[in-house]
């Protein structure tokens, strides 16, 4: 199997002060030190684990058996009076991030929470979104719904403007649900610069409030058609999200000015990635955790040491800017999955054109992630899949994927001519792509060397997938068992590609080879770190500056303190709500159906950076 480019165990530091390459000294010697004490460890190392394997990969672990819940459409409608946090315009680019809490068990703590991200609403203190949200299995003893909204920038940390907590104690059929209710925005959690300005503004104008407001809706559709209620999931809608990461496009200087918005033609960045939601449930027995085949990897998931913070936090790092929100972010949504939004999916990845490969993940609530693989750019991440998953302990599925057009659309795809490898009139190069969800092939693989998905799960992600794009054909491949045809079919890809040549590359840096393995490039690196190039020495001086090693050792302490103590639940607090049927206009954070008070001081959040707690999802999906 070959291997994927994962340069996480030494690095090269920036030239600069004598004290950085003794940060990284120190960093690698830990990695040691931390290996030796592995191999002491009872258990830890030795002949035993090697007859065993290095643990993680699939989990067995059963959902919880309880009683089916409630589908329930949440309604993020509007907000009102928003804190000014660009002096420059005394506005706002505000988004809202939700999470959803129940009492629901998970089968392990490191289960990332049910989480949404909004659209970015520009320029707009009082901004109307409209957003839907339908999750199913809410249970009868019903739920917490954290609403975080926050300002976007790019360049910066996200200024977070304030947040809101909706709790409901009990739902069932006859819950009344709650109706385009506005409830306060608590602002201790707020960005003080943002207040600040909103606070002078207040002086020299009596129409400026100090006190802003978010309007939700929340009703039950119905009892939820599932045999078990142990875990929740995300029925609608679809959306997806196109990014393009300013950094890699800069180093690149690569730009598509044909990209707009409308009749606008504007030049975006040509390193893109993509995001789409698919509809739930991801079947349950897709659940897989990272694979410990190196001693240091456990402390790069779980923050546990040293070398693994730092490792952790620049996977983060790299994840929000992979998965990057800026004014070139393309939103779309479907409301359930159509032929519709088959052709979107084969719009993202640009049909059959240019021999793609793609690195993907998917998440336990079914968000798939991708990036086209290959050498291109030559700008190195530290993991693929585990950049994908934004460090997550446990997903659904990984591996690579490509797309090849048929000749017939009746036949079945083994018994035909496919592009690629052959030459076909009718689509790419030459003409444009049929659409026609039929005419495409979609080829998927489990070759992740970070997850190591089981090979017999393949038919579930393939009916699951099935279910999502609906009229395309689809097909799988095990890594292991399939490994003399999957290495012939990328091949011909990878072929193709450099005989189409002249198209636009959305590539994710790789080392000579597309595939997504860790373990035999792991030990490759661990021993000889490899040189970089000019463009990555660049991108490692732009994103990593020569202090940030050691503030990534410390972490923002502040910071997460005040994360942990917000997240601390209610009725620890000693605040308890009985009923999400709250007054129109909620004022106080002992009113009914708003989460009692925040912790104090200030909490900017990185774009893509998940709290604490955080396992996966989402640019977009972190949410604590």
């Amino acid at each position: 199997m070959a291997t994927e480019q994962d340069q996480v165990s030494r690095s090269q530091p920036p030239a600069g002060h004598h004290g950085d390459a003794l940060a990284t000294k120190f960093v690698d010697k830990t990695g040691d030190w931390q290996a030796q004490a592995h191999k002491k460890t009872p258990g830890g190392g030795g002949d035993s684990e090697k007859k065993k394997g290095p643990a993680g990969g699939y989990d067995p672990t059963p959902v919880p058996n309880v009683p089916a819940g409630y589908t329930v459409k949440f309604t993020f409608h509007r907000a009102d009076s928003l804190p000014m946090a660009d002096i420059n315009t005394l506005s706002s680019d505000p988004y809202i991030k939700a999470t959803l809490k129940t009492d629901l068990a998970k089968r392990h703590k490191q289960d990332p929470e049910l989480t949404i991200r909004t659209k970015t609403i520009r320029r707009q203190t009082s901004p109307e979104w409209n957003a839907e949200w339908v999750v199913a299995n809410v249970p009868r003893s019903g739920f917490e719904l954290k609403a975080r909204i926050y300002d976007e920038d790019p360049g910066d940390y996200d200024d977070r403007l304030g947040n809101v907590h909706v709790h409901a104690g009990q739902i069932s059929e006859r819950w009344g649900g709650i109706y385009m209710e506005s409830f306060s925005i608590k602002k201790r959690m707020g960005s003080k610069r943002a207040y600040l300005i909103r606070g002078c503004a207040a002086m020299f104008s009596k129409g400026v409030s100090m006190s802003g407001s978010l309007v939700i809706s929340a009703e039950i559709l119905g009892k939820t058609d599932a045999k078990s209620g142990g875990r929740m999931y995300t029925v609608g809608p679809c959306n997806f999200t196109q990014h393009y990461s300013p950094l890699i496009g800069r180093l690149a200087g690569t730009r598509d000015p044909e990209k707009g918005k409308g009749d606008k033609k504007t030049e975006s960045y040509d390193f893109q990635a993509n995001q789409m939601q698919l509809a739930g449930p991801v079947p349950e027995e897709l659940y897989h955790r990272y694979v410990e085949f190196k001693p240091f990897v456990a402390g790069m998931f779980t923050s546990h040491s040293l070398r693994g913070r730092i490792l952790n936090h620049a996977l983060h790092h790299q994840h929000s800017r992979i998965y990057n929100y800026d004014r070139n972010t393309l939103y779309g949504s479907f409301p359930a999955p159509s032929k519709e939004m088959t052709l979107q999916f084969l719009d993202l990845v640009h049909f059959d054109q240019g021999g793609r490969i793609f690195t993907y993940v998917l998440t336990l609530d079914g968000q798939w992630r991708f990036t086209e693989t290959g050498k291109e750019f030559g700008i190195d991440l530290l993991s693929k899949h585990t950049m994908h998953s934004d460090v997550s302990i446990y997903i659904a599925y990984s591996g690579e994927f490509f797309i090849r057009r048929l000749k017939d659309p009746h036949k079945d795809p083994e018994d035909q001519e496919t592009h690629p490898p052959a030459d076909m009139s009718g689509g790419p190069p030459d003409e444009e792509p049929p659409r026609d969800p039929a005419y495409y092939q979609l080829v998927i693989d489990n070759d992740s060397g970070t997850y190591r998905p089981k090979d017999t799960l393949l038919p579930l992600l393939k009916g699951y997938l099935q279910h999502n794009l609906v009229g395309m054909k689809i097909s799988t491949l095990d890594c292991q068992k399939d490994e003399e045809k999957m290495g012939k079919l990328k091949n011909e890809q990878r072929e193709r590609k450099k005989a189409e040549g002249n198209h636009k590359a959305f590539v994710q840096g790789g080392r000579g080879s597309v595939s997504s393995s860790d373990e035999e490039d792991l030990d490759a690196a661990a021993g000889q770190p490899k040189e970089r190039g000019t463009v990555h020495k660049v991108a490692h001086d732009i994103a990593e500056p020569k202090d940030k090693v050691m503030e990534w050792a410390a972490g923002d302490s502040k910071r997460e303190k005040l994360e942990e103590k917000e997240d601390i639940p209610t009725s620890e607090r000693g605040q308890q709500s009985t009923s999400a049927q709250a007054s129109p206009d909620v004022t106080s954070g002992n009113d009914v159906g708003v989460a009692g008070s925040e912790a104090d001081g200030i909490a900017k959040s990185p774009q893509g950076q998940p709290g604490p707690e955080s396992g996966t999802t989402s640019t977009a999906q972190d949410l604590r």
